[in-house]
């Protein structure tokens, strides 16, 4: 008879804790810190973001309007001033707003409310077929060289300050002007002494 020959059964192998398991674990912690910050972009509104220029003297600038008129920060104190950046490639924010710029500029234009609209990274040709696409009679300017956009710290368009008579910016709306925020900032402005 044949003994039995007793064979030895391999011993279990445990995995290698090398570089491998080190990574296992380190792409997950890695992915927290990035899913944290887009949870923290996705929950704030991008219009909430403080203006450093807001109860800040407005900066003066000189520009020249579509029309050929000289347009002049500093001659317009005394008055309050709607500043709206925009550009005809801005859809459809701008196009939605348009309407109420000109609608609020007819309405309070005499009793001291200004629209100064000012067109930025955009074409002469462009910007004019948008102006009479919504018959636009408020002044409206080109700012060629984006010192007037920078000096504002405008990121996009469209963006609109609001500027009390004393050349002071008191608010900064970021997005397409409505209707009522419009007739708000206005309203409260006029009210207010120079």
């Amino acid at each position: 008879m044949f003994s039995e020959i007793e064979t030895p059964h391999p011993e279990p192998r445990t995995p290698d804790p090398g570089p491998r398991t080190w990574w296992r674990w380190a792409i997950p912690f890695a992915v927290v810190p990035v899913l944290v910050l887009l949870a923290y972009g996705f929950s704030t509104d991008p219009r909430a973001i403080p203006s450093p220029l807001i109860g800040k003297p407005a900066p003066l600038f000189k520009l020249q309007s579509f029309d050929g008129n000289q347009i002049s920060l500093a001659e317009l104190r005394g008055k309050v001033v709607v500043l709206n950046f925009w550009a005809s490639w801005c859809y459809p924010a701008c196009y939605e707003e348009a309407p109420v710029l000109e609608g609020g500029w007819r309405e309070y234009e005499r009793r001291g409310a200004i629209v100064l609209g000012v067109d930025i990274q955009d074409t002469q040709e462009a910007a004019l077929k948008f102006i009479n696409r919504f018959t636009l009679t408020f002044p409206n300017a080109p700012d060629p060289t984006g010192k007037v956009s920078v000096e504002y710290g405008v990121y996009g368009v469209p963006e609109t300050f609001f500027i009390d008579r004393r050349g002071m910016i008191r608010k900064k709306h970021v997005g397409a002007v409505t209707e009522p925020v419009f007739r708000e900032w206005v309203e409260k402005l006029l009210k207010e002494d120079a």
